[in-house]
């Protein structure tokens, strides 16, 4: 089956630009490239890709505002989201070149019998990544960035909606003066993806996308006896135990939930509140929806749509929609930005994840109740508990069962901060220490005495 690679803009559903997918030929020149620069870069000393990798980070600030506007037309980000993207991505090139020496530096091992033992952190060669369409920018920089420390090269196979966003990654790669090779996109389908990840040449994949797209993505390479790390979806729990200013946390809880139009993985996808909050709680989340005058549309008339229908059919077996809710005729992909409660366990909405501006609200009446509701899904990213006792919100979230855990915070973000979850969201872990320990050779090297 061949993939289209197309730029529809969401705010129109006009089709603005489509893309040549990669022949076969073009495929095998990829993995040769890939290989032969790998050959090079991997005995660069780490000091020196260190330069090329700051310079990486420099061109994702300096082209901020140019990265923006691509992503809007591409998948509707708003392009102050687009610019703050970029500099995250700057922060995260700079945090692997900076601490990536320290970090791939030999360890010593306590040995007692006698000689000196150490684990050093070497590359393994070329790597696969398949990146998804909502952060077209941050998801290739946390995977390529540690990677291109390590000596490791990259070939990135991006969503098919965002092609632009894919090639202008790549010029910056080629700008900053990466060698040849040492990272290629590539335009391929699903077939040619199979074929890339059962080549020999290749030591890896990474793939950040659906449980769907993951589960086939892990086969294949668990049939090659490939490494591979996956970030898969999420169904984060945002627990309120208690608060000194409700608007305060409800304001956060909104903001964190619409961020990238509801579009995120670790997005606080269930508020979990205390029933002698709920009421206000909702009313007030409720109001800043009805507050709303615009807003992005979501990736794509699908997505928006798959969106409605989840929604509807929570609301169509009890559940109460409070605001928003709206889908657009089309072929737009606007979908007003909801709240929703009173969800149960025989609707859609309690086990799928919503991938969209829906703030769910869930009312429960003790601190175990919680819990059990937040570890009561199939997903395991991330999770945060909300209380003006630190120590309270503590023991709870000592609790979820999830990869990513926080108190009164929606989410530990930064370069240093590492990312990834359990369960079905998946595993590996990218981003700080961890980042650089996935795809690695942790050879043990010992000398007798």
């Amino acid at each position: 089956m061949s993939t289209t690679y197309q730029v529809t803009d969401p705010s129109t559903g006009e089709v603005v630009e489509s893309f040549e997918s990669a022949t076969d030929a073009e495929i095998e020149a990829t993995l040769a490239a890939s290989a032969a620069a790998y050959a090079s870069w991997k005995d660069m000393p780490i000091a020196e890709r260190a330069v090329v990798v700051k310079k990486i980070a420099a061109l994702f600030a300096e082209r901020s505002g140019e990265l923006a506007a691509i992503a809007k037309q591409e998948m509707g980000k708003p392009e102050r989201e687009g610019v703050e993207e970029a500099e995250f991505c700057q922060a995260i090139f700079d945090y692997f070149a900076d601490e990536g020496p320290t970090l791939a530096a030999d360890q010593p091992i306590k040995t007692f019998s006698g000689g000196k033992a150490f684990v050093q952190k070497l590359p393994v060669g070329p790597l696969l990544g398949i990146m998804p369409w909502n952060f077209p920018y941050y998801q290739v920089a946390r995977f390529a960035a540690p990677n291109l420390m390590l000596g490791n090269t990259i070939i990135l196979k991006h969503a098919d909606s965002v092609p632009r966003s894919a090639l202008a990654v790549e010029q910056i790669m080629k700008d900053a003066g990466l060698p040849e090779g040492a990272y290629i996109n590539v335009f391929a389908s699903h077939e040619q993806i199979e074929t890339i990840i059962a080549d020999p040449r290749v030591a890896g994949v990474s793939l950040t996308g659906s449980e769907r797209a993951g589960a086939v993505v892990g086969a294949l390479a668990g049939k090659n006896v490939k490494k591979c790390v996956l970030e898969l979806g999420g169904s984060d729990p945002f627990v309120v135990l208690d608060a000194d200013d409700l608007d305060e946390v409800a304001g956060t809880a909104w903001d964190f939930r619409m961020y990238n139009a509801g579009q995120a993985c670790n997005s606080n996808k269930r508020m979990i509140v205390m029933d002698d909050l709920f009421d206000d709680f909702v009313g007030k989340l409720t109001e800043k929806a009805l507050a709303l005058e615009s807003f992005s549309p979501l990736s794509s008339r699908a997505a928006a749509e798959s969106l409605a229908e989840q929604v509807q059919d929570a609301v169509s077996k009890g559940a109460t929609l409070h605001a928003g809710g709206v889908l657009s005729d089309g072929p737009d992909a606007h979908y007003s930005p909801a709240v929703l409660s009173g969800i149960t366990k025989d609707m859609r909405a309690y086990s799928e994840e919503l991938f969209g501006p829906v703030a769910v609200v869930y009312k429960v009446g003790s601190d175990d109740e919680a819990l059990t509701l937040a570890n009561d899904t199939m997903y395991g990213l991330g999770g945060a508990v909300f209380s003006k006792d630190p120590e309270r919100a503590t023991r709870l979230a000592q609790r979820l069962e999830v990869g990513m855990a926080n108190v009164n915070t929606p989410a530990g973000e930064g370069a240093e901060i590492p990312f990834g979850g359990v369960k079905r969201s998946g595993f590996g872990r990218e981003l700080g220490p961890l980042g650089m320990d996935e795809f690695v050779n942790k050879r043990m090297f010992f000398i007798a005495e």
